[in-house]
């Protein structure tokens, strides 16, 4: 009768290790697809997410065509410079309150009203000769208004000097001969645009009659400290904003618009960049200019697609929209985050000759993720490889035991 603490024949201890080994290769089996787990999600399963939702907001998935490129350049378009804030031709001078004027009267021979000799004196010649009329230069006030002798307390203020030089000839109308006025803006303490952020000195610039620009305001400022292709220029005026990036403003003229009083320019540092993610050669956070890159130019910058896991028919942008841009794209009753965006995936199949022209139109924008799905074969793959090298293991295992 054989001990029941022998070991066990050759045979035996076999087929138990095979026991063993079919025993762990079903449990990989039915857990390999999430201890395996791939780069992200699938493009089946990124497509699919529209039903589904990201944080409680629905995820918009939009196919790239040109059509989706024509809206998302012309929403671009109507953010510029010229499109928000309108004609870029400089504002006219206009007087206002702490201004100083310089005012000068004349009257025509004869004089009546300013060309009255002292009693007793006669002076020849006195009737032919025009006279005028020695004003000290006027501070307008407060009220908007300056006093002139003979014609009283006028209100000058958000008036050009050729109107209150109508105003003041209307006035001696009737008491003075043929009267002439000239009036000038000797110092101005309301036509002024502030100047902010990434320059050398920020301050106050007083615009003059001339008309200063964007650009005017920077180069009084020093220009930028920081490198111009990461440089963002915004304009506000009242509580209406527009922000560019400076080498887009220095390249296209119209966008130099012309500044109003209290208009503020700020200069700001701002690298862009994107994160790649997935099936590519590097995944990486990647700077770009801020005058932007293309979807294509962006592959590029990672080296492009991993041949060996990428799907073609997955490449996804994700950002987020502001409304207005995608309301043609994805609908009007899109759900939008707090601040009124939309989670936006952008889809592109790489393959039809279309796809790549649309890749080369549709811009980047800072904060950007590119994500590539890896093929459908290439879990699978790796799936096999894991359990063949498991495998392998086991047999090892099982021959050198054979072989005590």
């Amino acid at each position: 009768m054989p001990n029941a603490n022998a070991r066990l024949n050759p045979p035996s201890r076999q087929r138990t290790l095979w026991r063993m080994s079919l025993t762990l290769l079903v449990a990989m089996a039915v857990t390999g697809c999430t201890t395996l787990g791939g780069a992200g999600p699938s493009a089946g399963g990124i497509r699919g997410s529209v039903e589904d939702g990201v944080a409680g907001t629905a995820i918009q998935v939009v196919e790239l065509n040109g059509r989706v490129n024509q809206r998302l350049n012309a929403h671009k378009a109507s953010t510029t410079f010229a499109q928000v804030f309108g004609e870029s031709s400089v504002s006219p001078t206009i007087v206002g309150p702490g201004d100083i004027l310089d005012i000068g009267i004349w009257e025509a021979p004869p004089a009546v009203l300013f060309g009255a000799a002292p009693a007793g004196v006669q002076l020849a010649g006195a009737m032919d000769v025009s006279s005028t009329a020695e004003i000290p230069q006027q501070q307008v006030g407060e009220d908007g208004k300056v006093t002139v002798p003979f014609v009283g307390r006028i209100t000058v203020a958000g008036l050009r000097p050729d109107e209150i030089e109508a105003i003041i000839v209307s006035r001696l109308a009737g008491r003075a001969n043929d009267p002439q006025a000239l009036v000038r803006l000797v110092q101005n303490e309301t036509r002024t645009v502030t100047v902010l952020g990434e320059v050398a000195q920020s301050g106050r610039m007083v615009l003059s009659a001339r008309g200063e620009r964007v650009l005017d305001a920077l180069a009084n400022a020093g220009g930028a400290s920081k490198a111009i292709e990461q440089s963002t220029i915004q304009v506000a005026r009242g509580s209406v904003q527009a922000a560019m990036p400076l080498e887009n403003v220095i390249a296209d003229p119209t966008q130099n618009i012309g500044l109003r009083p209290d208009d503020v320019i700020t200069l700001q540092h701002q690298p862009y960049s994107f994160v790649a993610l997935g099936a590519v050669k590097a995944n990486a956070e990647v700077p770009f200019e801020s005058r932007g890159i293309s979807l294509a130019e962006a592959l590029g910058r990672v080296g492009g697609l991993n041949e060996t896991r990428a799907n073609v028919k997955g490449v996804f942008v994700f950002r987020m929209e502001p409304s207005d841009a995608v309301d043609p794209l994805v609908g009007a009753d899109a759900p939008t985050t707090a601040d009124g965006r939309v989670p936006v995936v952008y889809s592109l199949r790489m393959t039809d000759a279309q796809s790549l022209f649309a890749m080369q139109d549709f811009m980047m924008q800072d904060g950007d993720v590119l994500y590539i799905a890896t093929a459908p074969g290439v879990e699978l793959e790796r799936f096999l490889s894991t359990i063949a090298s498991a495998a392998f293991t086991i047999v090892a295992t099982s021959n050198a035991l054979n072989s005590q």
